[in-house]
């Protein structure tokens, strides 16, 4: 949309002439359950540096209906235009008032409204990272511009309103809430509806905190609130303790908010968190540690990102990369903690997607170049958390964990309220650690691309260590991305491991500063050859990792035979990493998975194997040899199914891995008697989300239709079964599902299309990797279409077809040269061609991958 950007110069600009006060915000909810407008009126006082400089509010709004500064009236039509309000201000103090209407959205962005199917009641919830609170108030959209916020909100009767304040008792329908610290806008919060809360506290040395959990009515029985207490009371304790800081406002609520787009939110003292999270059905561990780590996440950037904020979004990184790197610090270390093994599952994850937006023609430094908006909004990426959070774990390795918190610590006295430069940060850890960081940061902060650890050894002939070394490799950065491959110093660990008893011990462990080419590592003389030297054990550094023959040989028989989950997990990655890069056939990585994954007692290891292993049989196997790869496949996850344990983790996950894969009449024939109850497994709970996940396949193979689908959906008749069901009526096999499909997501006008959580589930659906000649016409209507749709929706609506709709699954030369085409003629902005040439990357990819695992077939 023309004018909604804003560039990195402007904010300068903006920042060098004004200094906020105070916003005085009255919004008029009255009519939230009619939908469209609501009123919005703002007063902002502000001074500025300089007589009759001219400047610009932001604001996105139908209609705006009164423009006053400094006592003048200014004409709407002549100083509204492209999202800004023009302004020429005079020097010293001034004070903005603007009257407007603004819009309900269904995107997750802004104000987002939605009616509950189950109760027909209204709830809305704000979405304002990273410049959505121009579409609710006028303001200056910018992190370096804080302000206090006082928000005053007329919402209908039997309606709760929670902000950033503690929420007033209301007076004649009105909420009066206290102003706020001097906070950042994007972090400002407005959730309003007749949401059902349960409340407790944290109750510190010094000070009680109240806590709050809010959600639906219809979800009210899911709200497991001494669960969700229970971590946050986990996280006060331990960053009050680390961060040595207390918590900075006056209460703390999460609220389970629906349709929202991302995990959670950190708005102040007011954390909107996806309702997702509130689990309906039987869900493993697994699911419950991720809604940990987000709990943590949020919370931890109380503190970094709301007390102390970055001055521009290219030092996002330092928001998102400390909050998770904190919060799986402490789920791993917090005393009483029920995660321990919580950097295994970063491991498994959270590395393995850093990897994989590593080594994209997009990937850029943790501190990434964000020259405006559009930079930022497809810049919350895998570089952004994970290896950010990675290259955190390497720096406490680095200066050790007391210094880096000590650091933390006088970083937050000093820049309380503030904005701050990675500078300030690196300033604060070099005076607690003594370590000069300049280079350490140019390294690792500040150039791109990945590096590659691989051992290189010797072996004398009665089977001891001649040497060992680490061999570093800088692999070419993608063409077009700035700057230089480069090596870099890792703080890493090498680990010996040795058969005892049948299972894989560590028996030696070396640390060491790994720094140029070849760097020796000294072990005793006299040292037997371990069967496995594993480089990065511990996974203190972030870099790939490969194993030598002798112990990928070992792993190949032994690889579920570790005593510990974190070596298990750096294999495992390694093995998958290097199917991604055709150093091992897909048909291999299958046999080792098979083999080696009945032994993998982590949950969260076995779910990520489960998605790793469908993926590579459906974009990295040799075409001709595919079929018989999904079969065995196939088989293998339905006799796991049959061998778990009745009722346990293990099965439910196996249950949903054979779902995701039953492709014979056979198979499909237990997918229905699973549904309608004829068959059964014992221990199996086939609940709701379990019932979807049957039914989508069957629609998806054409076993199940409309009459299926709408027998389901009366039977879960709530938003979450509205957006199972689009999913599944997408999913199925026919021309006419699939334009229907299409149409509902592209061919909508502006305000007809679907909700944000809705489209997402009808792209997933439309999109099956065993339809591809069904979807092969629909390569050439995307690229007609994805601008368009760009230019016409939100910001997210947009993304979600850029990037779901784009023709993965055709995994042929046509495609590469479909998005060459309309990539040299569409002329698209950057943030678009970011998303189609990362998309284009996985196509490629794909092709190598297959003619590895082709060429593994005649080596056979």
């Amino acid at each position: 949309m023309p004018g909604t950007n804003l560039t990195r110069e402007e904010a300068q600009q903006r920042a060098r002439l004004l200094t906020v006060d105070s916003y005085e915000i009255e919004l008029d909810l009255g009519g939230a359950k009619e939908g469209g407008t609501f009123r919005s009126r703002t007063r902002v006082r502000f001074d500025c540096t300089e007589e009759g400089v001219q400047t610009f509010a932001d604001l996105v709004a139908p209609e705006v209906h009164q423009v006053v500064l400094n006592g003048k009236e200014l004409d709407p039509a002549e100083v509204f235009a492209d999202s800004r309000i023009a302004l020429t201000l005079s020097a010293g103090t001034n004070e903005l008032t603007v009257d407007a209407s603004c819009a309900y959205t269904n995107t997750g962005e802004g104000l987002h409204r939605f009616v509950d199917p189950v109760d027909g009641e209204t709830y809305l919830y704000s979405q304002f990272e990273v410049a959505d609170t121009r579409r609710v108030f006028a303001v200056f959209e910018q992190p370096d511009l804080k302000g206090t916020f006082q928000f005053t909100v007329r919402a209908p009767q039997g309606w709760t309103v929670v902000s950033n304040a503690p929420t007033p008792e209301p007076v004649d329908g009105v909420w009066t809430f206290d102003p706020t610290p001097p906070i950042s806008s994007y972090i400002t919060a407005l959730i309003a509806g007749p949401y059902t809360s349960v409340h407790g506290s944290w109750q510190g040395e010094e000070r009680s905190v109240p806590l709050g959990v809010y959600c639906r009515p219809s979800l009210a029985e899911f709200l497991d609130a001494d669960a969700i207490f229970d971590v946050t009371r986990q996280g006060f304790d331990w960053f009050q303790e680390k961060f040595d800081m207390p918590y900075p406002f006056a209460k703390y609520d999460q609220l389970f908010v629906p349709e929202f787009n991302a995990g959670a939110m950190e708005n102040a003292g007011a954390v909107t968190i996806r309702d997702q999270y509130l689990f309906r059905s039987k869900m493993t561990d697994s699911a419950y540690e991720m809604r940990a780590e987000t709990i943590l996440h949020e919370l931890a950037h109380m503190w970094f990102g709301d007390l102390v904020t970055m001055e521009w979004w290219n030092d996002l990184w330092l928001n998102e990369s400390f909050a998770t790197f904190t919060s799986i610090h402490c789920q791993a270390a917090a005393p009483g903690s029920s995660w321990p093994a919580a950097w295994t599952t970063f491991a498994n994850s959270m590395k393995t997607w850093a990897y994989r937006q590593d080594q994209l023609p997009s990937t850029h430094p943790i501190m990434a170049e964000i020259n405006d908006l559009d930079d930022v909004l497809v810049n919350f990426d895998g570089i952004t958390y994970a290896k950010g959070a990675s290259v955190l774990k390497q720096l406490v390795a680095y200066v050790g964990e007391d210094a880096f918190f000590a650091g933390v610590r006088e970083y937050f006295k000093r820049h309380a309220w503030g904005n701050t430069r990675l500078s300030d940060l690196l300033g604060a850890l070099e005076e607690t650690s003594g370590r000069d960081l300049k280079a350490w940061s140019t390294a690792w902060l500040e150039t791109a691309g990945i590096n590659v650890l691989r051992p290189q050894i010797e072996t004398a002939a009665d089977g001891t260590l001649v040497s060992l070394a680490v061999r570093q490799e800088a692999p070419a950065l993608p063409a077009g991305v700035k700057g230089a491959a480069v090596l870099r110093p890792h703080r890493i660990a090498v680990g010996f491991y040795d058969l005892v008893d049948g299972r894989l011990e560590r028996t030696h462990r070396v640390e060491l500063d790994v720094d140029g080419e070849l760097t020796p590592v000294e072990v005793p003389a006299g040292t037997r050859r371990p069967a496995v030297v594993l480089l990065n054990d511990d996974d203190l550094s972030y870099a790939k990792i490969r194993l030598d023959e002798v112990s990928l040989a070992t792993v190949r028989e032994h690889l579920g035979d570790f005593t510990e989950s974190l070596p298990r997990a750096l294999v495992w990655a390694a093995a998958w990493d290097m199917t991604r890069d055709g150093e091992m056939a897909t048909r291999d990585y299958l046999e080792l998975v098979l083999s080696g994954i009945v032994k993998e007692s982590d949950i969260g290891v076995v779910q990520s194997l489960h998605g790793q292993v469908k993926l590579a049989l459906d974009l990295y196997a040799a075409p001709e040899w595919r079929a018989e790869g999904l079969a065995r496949w196939t088989a293998g996850t339905l006799r796991q199914l049959l061998a778990a344990e009745p009722g346990g983790d293990h099965q439910l996950a196996w249950a949903r891995a054979f779902a995701a894969t039953a492709r014979s009449d056979e198979d499909l024939a237990f997918l229905a008697g699973l549904l309608d109850g004829t068959r059964t497994v014992e221990g199996l709970a086939v609940d709701t989300e379990l019932r979807w996940a049957l039914l989508g396949r069957l629609a998806a193979t054409g076993k199940a239709g409309e009459a299926e689908i709408a027998a389901e959906l009366t039977r879960d008749s709530t938003a979450a079964g509205e957006e199972h069901a689009a999913g599944a009526r997408a999913a199925m096999p026919t021309a006419e599902a699939k334009a229907a499909a299409w149409a509902a997501v592209v061919e909508a006008g502006k305000d007809q299309g679907l909700p944000n959580h809705t489209q997402a589930k009808v792209i997933a659906g439309f999109v099956q990797f065993d339809q591809r000649e069904l979807l092969e016409p629909y390569t050439q209507k995307y690229f007609a279409s994805v601008k368009p749709s760009w230019e016409k929706l939100s910001h997210e609506m947009a993304q979600q077809i850029a990037t779901g709709l784009y023709p993965r699954v055709q995994v042929e030369q046509a495609t590469l040269d479909a998005t060459d085409a309309w990539l040299a003629s569409a002329e698209p902005v950057p943030a678009l061609r970011r998303l189609v040439t990362e998309a284009r990357s996985g196509v490629e990819r794909a092709l190598r991958a297959q003619e590895a695992d082709r060429a593994a077939a005649s080596r056979a």
